[in-house]
């Protein structure tokens, strides 16, 4: 159920009815937008909320009618901006997140956050831990792979997104990361999910290997009714009988969750496609289909890249995609930062 406030409700009247619901053992969850307040109630019945709608400020009470109900559109009707270091995803700007797929030295890092930032990016990515599909391959730097990042972010200003692939590792990494990602791997961790919703950091929360718009959608559902209202969700592609590339990009599915939700949408073109060849078309699309930014791969040399060279764009190649973004972002009203040049 949601209450609705009505536009000239004052705080007052809005604390009244948050502790009448509090004093019925309810947990209100307030939604602050530009016009009006509506406060959500996840459980609740109609004996519950039996005269509350005569309460002072009170406009309407509504049934939230989707499965997804803090995600949806019925809850908050205008779309969520999310600040990190001020970069305002969701918000008028097209953001570029980029860095390599695993942190791998000081070195390595550095000089990626040094390009990145060059080249106009507003976030820098890179794993610390990586879970892989085969127990030989490289699973990260860890704690010393976050402290690197944390490094990288202190000389260039850009925040950063690193994944996180466990409930008991949420304290250390939330401690480093400006941007909690989980990956696709983990979408339905739910107590993972649990633990990264209690905390009050943005949220980067990956689409499933072959998970459907609906599943991603409870998935964040998870992180919200936590508590944590910075989500961001992420298309990277889903398992295909397609062979010619890693994954299938679903890019219908940035209209449909702008359709069905307030919450940004980020589109990974490179863990979608898998090759560098079409990393760069796929984000010129990411772009005309509406979405938020983009997620991506660059490493200074992949042929070398200890994970997903094959996707990673060289220096040259990122710098040159940057430019080639920034007049159709122009056209569809999301400007991109110009780039600093400052390698």
């Amino acid at each position: 159920m949601i209450i609705v406030m009505n536009e000239n409700a004052t705080v007052a009247q809005l604390g009244q009815v948050i502790k009448v619901l509090e004093e019925r053992g309810l947990n209100p969850r307030p939604n602050h937008g530009s016009a009006r307040t509506v406060i959500g109630i996840m459980k609740a019945s109609d004996a519950d909320l039996s005269g509350v709608a005569e309460l002072p400020g009170v406009d309407e009470i509504a049934p939230l009618n989707s499965s997804f109900k803090m995600v949806s559109k019925d809850f908050r009707s205008e779309p969520t901006v999310i600040n990190v270091g001020g970069a305002e995803v969701g918000g008028r700007e097209f953001v570029v997140m980029a860095g390599p797929c695993g942190v791998e030295s000081t070195e390595q890092l550095m000089s990626t956050a040094r390009q990145v930032k060059a080249s106009g990016g507003r976030v820098l990515r890179g794993g610390a831990y990586k879970p892989r599909t085969s127990p030989y391959s490289f699973q990260g730097m860890r704690e010393e792979g976050l402290k690197i990042l944390a490094q990288a972010r202190a000389e260039t200003g850009l925040p950063i997104v690193t994944e996180i692939i466990s409930p008991e590792l949420v304290p250390l990494v939330a401690r480093y990361a400006d941007i909690m990602q989980i990956g696709a791997r983990n979408m339905q961790n739910y107590a993972l999910l649990e633990a990264v919703g209690r905390e009050r950091k943005p949220v980067l929360l990956k689409r499933g290997l072959m998970s459907t718009i609906e599943e991603m959608l409870l998935a964040a559902e998870y992180l919200m009714s936590g508590g944590n209202a910075q989500v961001m969700l992420c298309e990277r592609g889903i398992r295909t009988f397609e062979k010619a590339t890693r994954n299938t990009l679903d890019l219908s599915a940035v209209s449909v969750i702008k359709q069905l939700s307030h919450l940004p949408v980020i589109v990974d073109p490179s863990h979608a496609v898998g090759h560098v060849a079409y990393v760069a078309d796929m984000c010129r699309a990411s772009v005309a289909a509406g979405a938020d930014g983009i997620i991506i791969e660059t490493h200074p040399n992949p042929a070398v890249a200890l994970s997903d060279g094959q996707q990673s764009l060289t220096f040259d190649a990122f710098d040159d995609l940057m430019t080639s973004l920034r007049p159709i972002a122009q056209a569809v009203g999301r400007p991109m930062i110009e780039p600093s040049g400052e390698s």
